[in-house]
Formats: structure tokens, C-alpha cells, sequence
């Protein structure tokens, strides 16, 4: 009869500590999914700030280059208007002549300077892109998820 007891007893001590263990791998299990869902979420957060600085970005090349639009279109009917009322007004033929040149070199010069503001704005925001973004995008792929997060097991 002592015998059965003993081994109850063991079979009892052996469940005890296997129900205890289990408890504590589950404890490890809830920690390590809660690190990884932090992980995971910590990267999606990175990719919307990401996503943000690109839009942003985006948005500020628009608003320059609409600027740039309607200061050269501002520009053109004020230049227009002048050159016009000079060329209507002026009695003389030579004045006129030289009016006419000065407006050729002065339209000329002013597409020039608006083309130039709208290539050096999409440069910019193409320089800004690779710098800026680009090195945002190759630090974010090259995180591993958790790495500085892992577990310690330590008893």
C-alpha cells in the first residue's frame, strides 16, 4: 500500500511541476507576443511617418510650382500690360523698336528664370528623396523586428 501512495504522491509532485512549467511557458509566450506585436507596431509607425515625410514633400514641390505658376502668370500680364500701353502710347517709332527688343530679351529672360525655379524645385525634391527618404526606407527594411527587444532568459 505504501507503494501506490509513493507513487501518487510522485505522479502528483510531476503534475504539480509540469502544470507549473506550463504556467510559466505560457507567461514567456504572452511576453514574447506582446514584444512582437510592439514591434510590429513600432515599424508600422515608422511607415506612416515615412509615408507623412513623402507627402509632405510632395506637397510642398506642388505649392512651389503652383506659386511659381501664378507669380509667372502675375508677372506675364504686368509685362504684358506695360509693353502694350508703351507700345500704344509711344509717338516715337524708335522708342517703340526699342521697347519691342527690350520685351523679346525681357519675356525671354523671365521663361527662362521660371523654368529654371521649376527645375531647381523637382532637383530639390528629387535630392531630398534620395537623401532624406531613401536613407529613412534602407534603415526601416534593415531593422529586424525585435532585435533590440528579445527576450531575456535569464533564471
Amino acid at each position: 500500500m505504501i507503494i501506490p501512495a509513493i507513487l501518487l504522491l510522485a505522479s502528483l509532485i510531476a503534475l504539480g511541476f509540469t502544470l507549473s512549467q506550463l504556467q510559466a511557458s505560457r507567461r514567456q509566450l504572452r511576453i514574447l507576443n506582446a514584444r512582437r506585436i510592439a514591434a510590429q507596431s513600432d515599424i508600422q509607425k515608422r511607415r506612416m511617418e515615412l509615408e507623412e515625410v513623402r507627402n509632405r514633400a510632395k506637397l510642398l514641390e506642388d505649392t512651389v510650382s503652383g506659386g511659381t505658376s501664378a507669380v509667372e502668370k502675375v508677372h506675364r500680364a504686368i509685362s504684358s500690360t506695360t509693353f502694350g500701353l508703351i507700345d500704344l502710347f509711344s509717338r516715337d517709332e524708335e522708342f517703340r523698336q526699342s521697347a519691342r527688343k527690350a520685351r523679346e530679351t525681357h519675356d525671354q529672360t523671365s521663361k527662362t528664370v521660371y523654368k529654371t525655379v521649376r527645375t531647381t524645385n523637382k532637383a530639390l525634391h528629387i535630392l531630398a528623396d534620395t537623401l532624406i527618404i531613401g536613407k529613412a526606407e534602407k534603415q526601416l527594411a534593415s531593422k529586424k523586428p525585435g532585435a533590440s527587444d528579445a527576450p531575456k532568459t535569464g533564471k
